[in-house]
């Protein structure tokens, strides 16, 4: 029978060949995660000993290339003549496992160097994640190994295995060749992964790799291995905490344009970042903004541990959605409740159903039915449980459905009521394979009765549709699906927007606040703004009182504000800084008079420059537009509810810099208080196209002045027809503006 339409090219049992992924290979790691010989330094008789374990495994799995144990004080170690050293052995080494201590390793490197080893797996702790010495010892083992040309897994690993070659250095039973390589920092989570798919019956893994210290090779390289690995149709990761997340993004472009990458982050809490960072010694930032830039880059981020398996399987047997509208068929109505809700906070949709549809539905269901989405059969399908498929053809028909969720207790029909039923949900479960393999359009099933593997639902995951026993799994498969069909479809318009060049009045304004040691002036960020297109509004700096004729004239007839101008004072609220709703001369000198006075009092030793009087903003929707240079994934944008929202809510999107348009729309709409910026009670619409605009212009800016530490507008007020940039402050990095002007 053909495999359903859409999973033909990722079903299991697929010949490996129709992957559509075939770039020439660029990585190095082919060489040795698919050795054709193996070094167990450390080999051991010892059943307890993982010298004992990895060649257990290698024997056990019947791996084909040659085996050699090393160890000078025995002889044979299950049955395989051992060598004294890695230099004794008559043949080449892809790959040495070694098992000793850490103490051993730069010796042993010496010797890999020496052997023309391609890549070696250290296993043993005892590195820079216990202080100091071991940060030395790890240092020489990597310089040791970089001089011969030796690549290091670990060290601190749990170890690797590559079915589909048969190399099994974990020596885990039970664990099959499939479709899902994982990367995990947690030897524990594979542990996990292999478990599950066990009692699953049908997942299988294609690579595993315990990164461990990333010494040598870090998630970017495992990253790009698997993005070519043939075997591969769904690279999985369990991520402490990133070293190079700039990279990593950047290959992820790559990579999930043409296979699924699944990410589960950990370190969501602090109290989980201070964990991950004991235990690896990893950098772990902000999780939010982790989340986003993967996701801009296509990747799946799943939020719970029991999620990762289920996901992973299910895209790599469906790969993605059209869109988001799913058609809801079940047999109960409370799950089909508990169905709409979860589909509803995962920010799918209940496809709305043509009048066709309806109709067809009438003709085969008992009156009592619902006919609307989501579809309870209320008892139709009692006697016939084959009329869930029907039911299933019928609103995958509809063009307003881009997926089909069934839910209920399919499959356990001959268990509940009578045992001829089974005949029946054999019936309905071809027709459900049928289905898939004409529509292009996910079908999942989720049935209480999964657990225990009756007929129908083997018969359904053997062909390759995903069942699930529980809702929420289901619905995250479906949320993912939509979100990498949305992604697919949007590739063409992810080309980031052309920049600028940076202008020599600018970068004059940088030149000096490094000079003098500081951050840029309010009227000289906003002078960086106006000189590259940015809507700023007017103002005026003024040093003395008697500067005050004429400027409310020159500035508007509405009320002004007053700011201090300091390099010394960050928060100028706080020392009496800031002075609104000011009309008239007289109200500016006194104003001023105030403002001086007070900073004077509260900051004795900050140096005044003057105040920058600007009109007030009209009211409108507040919201901040912010840029960092984090030290994981270089430049990001970041946008939200601002004021005091940003830091009450947290309300926040980021996109890493560049930002193509779609990236900055995304941002707009994306944010969870989207509605506000659709207006609220009876408030106009705010104009996001203005606000496309300003994080457009924002990406541009940041990226052509690398002494751009930090930039923050907050507020800036958004209207139905543009926008006014209340604050804005820009944060020097002095290193940077230095490299800069040498450059």
């Amino acid at each position: 029978m053909p495999l359903p339409k859409s999973v033909r090219r990722f079903s299991r049992g697929s010949d490996v060949n129709e992957l559509p992924f075939r770039p020439a290979l660029q990585s190095p790691l082919h060489d040795f995660l698919a050795p054709k010989s193996i070094a167990v330094v450390g080999a051991s008789t010892d059943p307890t000993k993982r010298g004992y374990k990895a060649m257990l495994g290698l024997i056990k799995d019947g791996y084909p290339g040659a085996v050699y144990p090393i160890n000078p004080k025995i002889d044979m170690v299950l049955g395989v003549k051992t060598f004294p050293t890695l230099e004794s052995v008559p043949g080449p080494i892809d790959l040495a496992l070694i098992c000793t201590p850490a103490k051993t390793a730069p010796g042993l490197m010496e010797e890999c160097c020496r052997k023309g080893v391609k890549g070696a797996v250290i296993l043993a702790a005892g590195f820079r994640e216990t202080g100091p010495e071991g940060a030395k010892l790890e240092q020489m083992t990597l310089d040791t190994a970089r001089a011969g040309g030796v690549r290091i897994i670990g060290p601190n690993t749990s170890g690797m295995f590559n079915l589909h070659h048969k190399v099994n250095l974990l020596a885990l039973a039970n664990v099959k060749p499939g479709d899902i390589g994982f990367i995990s920092q947690s030897g524990n989570m594979l542990l996990s992964l292999a478990l599950e798919a066990e009692h699953n019956g049908h997942v299988g893994f294609s690579t595993y790799v315990g990164p461990g210290n990333q010494t040598d090779i870090g998630f970017n390289d495992y990253l790009e291995y698997l993005g070519e690995d043939q075997n591969t149709r769904v690279a999985t990761f369990y991520v402490e905490g990133f070293r190079d997340g700039h990279r990593f993004l950047n290959i992820a472009r790559k990579v999930t344009r043409e296979k699924p990458v699944v990410v589960y982050k950990s370190g969501s809490t602090e109290q989980g970042k201070r964990a991950a960072s004991s235990h690896t010694g990893a950098f772990a930032g902000s999780y939010e903004m982790t989340v986003d830039l993967l996701r801009q880059f296509g990747v799946s981020v799943v939020h719970n541990s029991d999620e990762i398996l289920p996901v992973a399987e299910g895209l790599g047997l469906m790969q993605h959605a059209h869109g988001k509208r799913v058609a809801v068929v079940s047999d109960g109505g409370g799950q089909a409740t508990i169905a709409t809700d979860r589909l509803t906070e995962a920010g799918l949709e209940l496809a709305q159903f043509s009048e066709n549809t309806r109709r067809r539905l009438a003709a085969i269901l008992m009156p009592q039915a619902s006919l609307v989405n989501p579809v309870d059969v209320a008892g139709s399908t009692d006697a016939n449980p084959a009329l869930l498929a029907e039911c299933m053809e019928i609103v995958a028909a509809d063009d307003a459905v881009d997926a089909v969720f069934l839910v209920g207790m399919f499959g356990g029909y001959s268990i509940r009521y009578a045992e001829h039923l089974l005949g029946g949900e054999m019936r309905g479960a071809e027709s459900m394979i049928e289905l898939a393999n004409r529509v292009d359009k996910p079908m999942v099933i989720y049935s209480l009765y999964a657990p225990i593997k009756p007929p129908a639902l083997r018969r359904l995951h053997e062909a390759g549709l995903p069942v699930y026993s529980s809702i929420e799994h289901a619905v995250r498969l479906l949320a993912a699906l939509a979100e990498r069909g949305a992604y697919l479809a949007h590739v063409a318009d992810s080309t980031p927007v052309a920049g600028v060049s940076s202008i020599a009045t600018i970068e004059g304004i940088f030149a000096r606040a490094r000079a003098e040691g500081r951050d840029l002036f309010e009227f000289e960020a906003k002078a960086l703004l106006r000189e590259h297109g940015v809507a700023v509004p007017a103002e005026e700096v003024v040093s003395d009182a008697s500067e005050f004729a004429g400027i409310a004239g020159r500035l508007g007839d509405g009320p002004l504000a007053m700011k201090i101008v300091s390099k010394d004072i960050l928060h100028k609220s706080d020392v009496g800084g800031v002075k609104l709703d000011l009309r008239g001369e007289d109200a500016l000198r006194q104003a001023h008079e105030q403002i001086m006075a007070s900073c004077r009092s509260r900051a004795p030793l900050a140096d005044l420059r003057g105040v920058l009087v600007t009109p007030m903003a009209k009211k409108g929707v507040e919201v901040i537009v912010g840029v960092m240079r984090d030290p994981v994934f270089g430049p990001v944008m970041m946008f939200g509810l601002g004021g005091i929202y940003v830091e009450l809510l947290k309300d926040v999107a980021f996109r890493a810099i560049p930002l193509s348009r779609y990236d900055a729309q995304s941002m707009v709409n994306g944010i969870k208080g989207h509605k506000v910026l659709d207006g609220l009670r009876g408030e106009p619409a705010v104009d996001k196209e203005a606000m496309v605009d300003l994080l457009l212009k924002v990406s541009s800016i940041a990226a052509a002045y690398p002494q751009l530490a930090e930039l923050d507008l907050n507020p800036v007020i958004a209207y139905s027809h543009g926008y006014a940039i209340a604050d804005a402050r820009v944060i020097v990095d002095q290193a940077a503006t230095m490299d800069h002007a040498a450059s």
